[in-house]
């Protein structure tokens, strides 16, 4: 997709480790220098002159546990692993990718002040500064636990919004999420497609995203940037996400085109996000600047791009205040995530929370987690070959699968769509007398699964 922005001439991995110039020579150094890590080249995102090989050591990994999972992970590279690869619970955080997928809630009441908005333009920048919003979340570098097939997520009791997300397929793996409240309704199917490269692994986002603003009917679709999560075995592990987001307003033809700086020379560039939104002639008319782990602003401009005169730049959003030395790098709103608060009454028991090895995990007991999620893996394992031995298809409960098949920058998506059910099954248990929330849920009651009477193998 071409660019509207001169300065992304640099090209998306310009600059991903501190002693390569171009996305070419990294690769060919990932690939050449698997057979030991001695010499190997680390990103420092802060610039630091510690030297390299001192800084891969300082990896994630316990040291007697790093040289077998590298040893390992050698046979993967340039594979895609999003559902290859079994790693360790201790690389994971107590929170499923359904719950990870509900994070982008939090600054919902931008959404609520784009529909609001009588300015079409002003509205993008609400659209836009709130897909935006999400990314100081996505820069924790712990993994989210992936979904079991038929795994929910559900939240209410944050800005009106009901919220659904379903694990609808396991290979690949492939999520859909529904959200909705009196301003808007925000549509999901997510698939991402990974590429190991050595210490770090590309991340292609291939999900179709849809929000409809109720007020006019205005439907916006979103195409993000890809991410690439740095030293992932050695050295400190970081994510960057260099490249372009466009958000276009499918009704009017107006969009945004922001460009996410990458990571440069002493962590020049990092986090820092500029573009215009555009009219359907493709016209700027208004510039949008700012960091995206901190916030962002702004200003009307003239047809080349410059500011207007007696004009200011003005903030449109800046992130939460953040607990201090929180142990998963979590915000107030993702420790919410995980609190019965945010449940709605008779929590499905195919949800995330129920999880046990997420439970386990969140107590800090790492043996009971491991353990946890290999018992929750195999009978899923185990489901997968009695439906086969049946002639059985797993079919979703929440979203339908439908013929329609969307292009993404990094290929094709099968899309799903939400079918209404779970709005009817949700009012139907809030109307209920019995419908009261339990306060004694505990882990074992996790239940994701399609044969209810199973026993694993």
């Amino acid at each position: 997709m071409a660019s509207t922005d001169p300065k992304q001439g640099g090209g998306f991995f310009s600059s991903i480790a501190t002693s390569l110039t171009n996305f070419g020579t990294a690769m060919t150094k990932s690939v050449n220098g698997i057979l030991g890590y001695e010499g190997l080249e680390v990103v420092n995102p802060d610039g630091g002159t510690e030297d390299a090989e001192e800084e891969a050591k300082r990896g994630r990994w316990k040291h007697e546990d790093r040289d077998g999972h590298w040893k390992m992970m050698q046979n993967y590279v340039g594979s895609d692993v999003t559902s290859l690869v079994t790693l360790p619970v201790l690389i994971f955080e107590p929170m499923s990718m359904l719950q990870k997928m509900a994070e982008l809630m939090e600054y919902s009441y931008l959404l609520d002040l784009a529909d609001e908005c009588e300015d079409p333009y002003m509205r993008l920048v609400y659209a836009t500064s709130w897909f935006i919003s999400v990314y100081y979340a996505l820069q924790r570098t712990w993994k989210p636990f992936n979904p079991i097939l038929g795994e929910t997520y559900e939240m209410v009791n944050h800005g009106g919004i009901t919220f659904i997300a379903e694990q609808v397929c396991h290979h690949p793996p492939m999520s859909a999420g529904h959200a909705e409240n009196e301003h808007f309704i925000y549509d999901i199917t997510s698939k991402v497609k990974t590429k190991f490269l050595g210490n770090s692994v590309d991340v292609y986002p291939l999900g179709r995203t849809r929000v409809t603003l109720k007020r006019d009917g205005v439907v916006l679709g979103l195409v993000p940037p890809p991410t690439k999560v740095n030293n992932l075995i050695f050295g400190r592990t970081w994510v960057d996400s260099p490249g372009e987001m466009i958000l276009t307003n499918f009704t009017t033809g107006d969009k945004v085109v922001l460009y996410f700086q990458p990571c440069g020379w002493f962590g020049a560039g990092r986090y820092e996000v500029d573009g215009y939104v555009y009219n359907a002639a493709e016209e700027p008319k208004i510039l949008m600047t700012g960091k995206w782990n901190e916030s962002m602003s702004y200003q009307p401009c003239d047809l080349e791009g410059e500011p207007l005169p007696g004009t200011e730049l003005k903030e449109v959003w800046r992130v939460a205040n953040a607990p201090e030395k929180d142990r998963f790098q979590y915000t107030h709103f993702a420790h919410k995530l995980n609190s019965f608060d945010t449940a709605p009454k008779k929590l499905l028991a195919s949800d995330s929370r129920l999880r046990p090895d997420r439970h386990a995990l969140e107590k800090g007991d790492l043996s009971q987690a491991s353990f946890e999620k290999s018992k929750l893996e195999e009978r899923q394992r185990s489901e997968k070959r009695n439906r086969e031995a049946n002639g059985h298809e797993f079919t979703p409960r929440w979203f339908d699968f439908t013929n329609e098949v969307t292009p993404t920058p990094w290929g094709d998506l099968e899309v799903y769509s939400y079918n209404g059910k779970y709005t009817e099954h949700r009012a139907a248990v809030d109307d209920s007398s019995d419908g009261i929330q339990e306060t004694n849920i505990t882990p074992a009651e996790f239940n994701p699964w399609q044969y209810e009477n199973f026993a694993s193998e």
